[in-house]
């Protein structure tokens, strides 16, 4: 069995399916029109399924100052390896609307009602849940 290193510097790999999640973090996210929308700041886990059910998602604000943070649904993500990162069909002004769930406690999450109204304002864009 052949198996190659994986290396950052090497732009063959990038087609691999898998992808480590500390490279996850910090991708840059674009809309389709390939403009800068933010950077995935982390990704949450479902831990019973291991399953990627959201990335928080950082964008706006200026200098690092201001921004917001906003759960992404992972299923919405698609990666593009000319852009070298995350391609969604949404706009800023999109996200600034989406509802809400407090990413540093991924409170509201155990909610159904929550998870229910956070997956069908997204589902417009294929959205899936991933239970």
């Amino acid at each position: 069995m052949n198996v190659q290193p994986m290396s950052d510097n090497n732009d063959t790999q990038l087609d691999h399916p898998l992808i480590p999640a500390q490279r996850v973090n910090g991708a840059d996210v674009f809309n389709q029109a390939k403009e800068k929308i933010g950077r995935i700041e982390d990704i949450a886990v479902d831990k019973r399924t291991g399953k990627v059910a959201y990335a928080i998602l950082s964008f706006g604000g200026f200098l690092g100052m201001g921004g917001k943070h906003q759960p992404l649904p992972w299923s919405v993500l698609k990666y593009d390896s000319e852009q070298r990162g995350y391609v969604v069909p949404i706009t800023e002004e999109f996200l600034a609307l989406a509802p809400k769930l407090d990413v540093s406690e991924l409170s509201g999450w155990d909610d159904t009602n929550n998870r229910e109204a956070f997956y069908a304002y997204y589902g417009v864009y294929g959205a899936r849940p991933y239970w």
